[in-house]
């Protein structure tokens, strides 16, 4: 089992006022300190955005690139995504990451609240995704469509449309599947095959719910601590690992507690629920 880690478990995010945003130097020295030995490259921008740069922060800390979590604006006819994801993939050829994590973006900022798309939108949103893929494997990048709350692709009807419409493999986000109302395990039991990357997280179902009632905004909800440590919440990791184990799974479990911090955490912060969540994942893949 290859185990990453991710900036958004110490509370960084791409999201304007998301929260207290930690800086580089503390969250990848404590992710070495924690036993992992590669991470996502976080959002644009909290690395250095120059290729060579990026690479070497990486490199001085001891960790390994795994890739990045890309929000691209598919939608839109007048936008065309690709020179926008070239850009960010010259980071990858420096630094060696290999997973591309493409999320149908809104074109607004946050999670909080999405567009209904037209049928043409979405024919050009399926169309978009099959072309970045193609480009992706050109460049020798393994692409992957993340289902994600307050994105294009979040219900279980957007996750069939991709599935049925496209040949992109999925990220399977065992946190922003549930919230979304799609299960992650029977997703897993389905459409393992069709799985190239997993974003491992553990959420609580009650917080979720309210999330999809409308009762609480995704943010709030985040705020509220609706994702756990792996194993304290309502994900049957169990059967998502049984199943991506019986189809030789090897691509990535990346370790994602989505945190909002108010301030600098005191004590020992974020790391100490990053610990608890890979020794819960390592205990299930022994």
């Amino acid at each position: 089992m290859k185990v990453a880690g991710a900036p958004i478990s110490w509370g960084v995010c791409e999201v304007p006022g998301w929260g207290f945003q930690l800086e580089p130097d503390r969250v990848l020295r404590e992710m070495v300190e924690v036993g992992l030995t590669a991470t996502e490259f976080g959002p644009q921008g909290w690395l250095p955005e120059a290729p060579a740069a990026r690479a070497s922060v990486l490199a001085d800390a001891g960790l390994a690139a795994v890739g990045a979590f890309v929000p691209v604006l598919l939608h839109v006819a007048e936008h065309d995504p690709l020179p926008g994801l070239d850009a960010e993939l010259d980071a990858f050829d420096a630094a060696g990451g290999d997973v591309l994590v493409l999320a149908a973006a809104t074109g607004t900022d946050g999670y909080d609240a999405r567009p209904e798309l037209s049928a043409d939108e979405w024919d050009r949103l399926l169309r978009n995704l099959d072309r970045l893929a193609i480009h992706a494997r050109s460049r020798g990048i393994t692409p992957s469509l993340h289902p994600h709350v307050g994105t294009l692709v979040e219900s279980f009807a957007d996750v069939t449309r991709v599935l049925d419409g496209t040949g992109v493999p999925l990220c399977l986000d065992t946190g922003h599947l549930l919230i979304g109302g799609t299960d992650p395990a029977e997703l897993t039991r389905a459409h393992a095959e069709r799985i190239s990357h997993v974003h491992a997280k553990d959420v609580r179902a009650d917080l979720a719910a309210q999330v999809q009632s409308g009762a609480l905004s995704y943010t709030d909800a985040v705020r509220a601590g609706m994702y756990v440590p792996l194993g304290d919440g309502d994900v049957d990791l169990p059967a998502i690992v049984s199943a991506l184990t019986a189809v030789d799974f090897d691509g990535w479990w990346v370790l994602e507690q989505d945190t909002i911090l108010q301030t600098e955490p005191e004590g020992e912060g974020p790391v100490a629920d990053v610990r608890r969540s890979l020794d819960h994942l390592r205990s299930l893949s022994s």
